[in-house]
């Protein structure tokens, strides 16, 4: 928001937050009863342009957020946080706007006149009309928009991101796109007003704004240099990210809209413009120093991923029933990741001290890990990706989730079997997962009951009690009545349950009220009790000093990371030479070590859940 908010800041809409769009529900049965009836299909086209706007602009979010993890071509090197994430939410809010404009316009200005589908004059005067009064009425406008009286009372919300994104672009005060929206609207107001208006222009007007409002915020250069050497005049009629990046950073000069002419015009055109263009497309793709290889889980998860919806990925991953409705487009994006995706590809990138730390996404879902026919697959993409950042430099790789499991590769030891020669570090993260759990058990615990499949962390976790002198109680189906009999007469106290996978809603009710479940698998329980207390699967708080985080890991809160990733980040930290994986883990690098480097270096358990009274 603006340090000094003005008159007409907020939408209207504000109030209704994600249910915004139920504005629009009515133009859309309007429209299909308009076009089932009288075959009027002018008001079908706005649904499907509103809808072509959305999809457009995040095809653009996903671009800019791949390309600029990978570092290549990126224009400003500083990170994005999670209050510019939320600031960004009402990126659509113009979408909708324009949409109930244009809908109303046809409803009470044209009625039942046709608007042919193309004119040539028609698109040839926008065209003029762009490049003459809207970018000139559009410089001033802007220029006035930094006076220090409309700058801290509207624009400043805008130029709150330094690092922008696509979305940035559209991201202002409801006042300021009331003045975008008189000034962007005149070619085809006039165009309508001369009778040259077409449904052609119309689209392909909103889609060139949005075209490149989206290309100046995407902060990584695309325009290629001989297109500027074929058509020198190319320089005054288009800007490049890089330009516009300049206005950013800053902020009085490069206030053109589109079209630098007015800038070089009257003298605002930054000095570094062209300098920057050029070394923004020489930069080459970065080299991580740490690489945390992760995977789909559910089917939502598409939309979670930090390249899918930004406002979903700053959240944890939770069941939306909006999202039902997309289910049709999620299964569609999972054929073409399953039928088309034979590699891993960057997804984020974090900074950490000196350290620059990946995440990258093996193109897979949980359920293909259960098959046999799948496993060998992904194991071949494992492979690839271990030996391609090891060309590459890269010092640790950390294996989450599934990508790590015991029967699809031991914990990560069949690789290191496979290539003994290896420079980077394979980090499987158990021994850190394992140490986050036990000190999440509540000082003075005597007992705990185990539930669920046993892996290295459950081995590990249980080896430890037990040299603790805590005793251990394990449930199986067969021993159901003997046990139960016995957690009824015998214990006093609310249990402590460690859980992973394979823990069932049945067994669940076992427990008393109040009962402790303590995760020590990747993935939480499936059905949770509200009378019992649920921590989250191991995870750790991350250092403040970390950088550029924006999204939030699966199901954990913000600026958590799972044990088996922040394993990996301590073990680049520290510099450790050895590997970290594998069942039979010899080295030295023992689960206490870890915990207290990891200590060390910032990172904090979570506290334990309490129920509210």
């Amino acid at each position: 928001m603006a340090s000094r908010p003005g008159f007409l800041t907020d939408w209207p809409w504000t109030p209704l937050g994600s249910f915004k769009y139920l504005l629009l529900a009515p133009l859309v049965f309007d429209s299909i009863y308009s076009y089932t009836t009288i075959r009027d299909h002018e008001k079908l086209l706005i649904v499907a342009v509103t809808v072509w706007r959305i999809v457009h602009s995040q095809i653009w979010i996903s671009l800019s957020r791949y390309q600029t993890a990978k570092g290549t071509k990126r224009i400003l090197n500083k990170s994005i946080e999670f209050d510019q994430v939320d600031r960004e939410r009402t990126w659509d809010d113009q979408i909708i706007f324009n949409t109930l404009i244009v809908y109303l316009t046809k409803v009470y200005v044209s009625g039942t006149s046709t608007i042919p589908f193309w004119r040539t004059d028609g698109v040839i005067l926008v065209a003029l009309l762009h490049a003459g009064p809207v970018e000139f009425i559009y410089y001033w406008f802007h220029r006035a928009l930094h006076h220090h009286f409309l700058y801290s009372r509207y624009h400043s919300h805008h130029h709150s991101s330094i690092v922008t994104e696509p979305i940035t672009s559209v991201v202002h005060p409801f006042a300021e796109h009331i003045g975008y929206t008189l000034i962007l609207g005149l070619p085809l107001i006039t165009t309508f007003m001369c009778g040259t208006v077409s449904v052609v222009s119309i689209a392909l007007y909103l889609t060139y704004i949005d075209f490149m409002n989206n290309m100046g915020h995407c902060n990584f250069e695309l325009i290629p240099k001989f297109l500027f050497s074929l058509l020198p005049p190319l320089k005054f009629l288009c800007y490049t990210p890089s330009f516009h990046s300049l206005h950013h950073t800053q902020f009085r000069t490069n206030y053109s809209l589109f079209m630098p002419m007015y800038d070089y015009i009257y003298g605002t055109t930054d000095e570094c413009s062209d300098s920057l263009y050029e070394t923004s497309l020489e930069k080459e793709e970065e080299k991580p120093d740490a690489i945390h290889l992760t995977h789909l889980t559910s089917l939502d998860s598409i939309y979670h991923l930090r390249l899918g919806f930004a406002s979903l990925s700053s959240h944890p991953l939770s069941s939306r029933c909006y999202l039902f409705l997309m289910k049709p487009f999620a299964l569609i994006l999972s054929f073409i990741l399953r039928s088309f995706s034979f590699q891993t590809f960057v997804v984020e990138r974090n900074r950490f001290r000196d350290l620059t730390l990946h995440s990258h996404l093996l193109p897979k879902f949980s359920s293909h890990y259960m098959s046999h026919q799948q496993k060998e697959c992904i194991n071949k993409m494992i492979e690839a990706a271990i030996l391609e950042a090891d060309k590459k430099g890269v010092k640790v790789m950390s294996l989450g989730l599934l990508n790590q499991g015991e029967e699809l590769n031991g914990y990560g030891e069949m690789y290191v079997r496979r290539h003994p020669k290896l420079k980077i570090r394979i980090v499987d993260g158990g021994s850190l997962a394992a140490e986050v759990v036990l000190h999440s058990i509540p000082v003075g615990t005597k007992e705990v009951l185990f539930r669920g499949q046993i892996t290295k962390v459950a081995r590990a976790i249980v080896f430890s009690l037990c040299q603790n002198a805590i005793k251990v109680m394990v449930l199986r189906k067969e021993e159901h009545s003997m046990l139960a009999e016995f957690l009824d007469d015998k214990c006093k106290e609310n249990l402590i349950w460690l859980v992973g996978d394979g823990l069932s809603t049945k067994e669940q009710k076992m427990a008393k009220d109040g009962t402790l479940f303590l995760p020590f698998s990747q993935f939480p329980p499936k059905t949770l009790r509200k009378d019992c207390f649920y921590h989250t699967t191991p995870a750790m708080i991350i250092p403040h000093s970390a950088q550029n985080i924006d999204s939030c890991e699966n199901w954990l809160g913000r600026r958590v990371m799972s044990a088996w990733r922040v394993g990996g980040i301590v073990h680049a930290l520290e510099g450790w030479k050895e590997h970290e994986c594998g069942l039979d883990d010899n080295s030295i690098i023992n689960p206490p070590r870890v915990w207290e480097a990891a200590l060390r270096n910032g990172f904090q358990p979570l506290l334990l859940p309490s129920l509210e009274t």
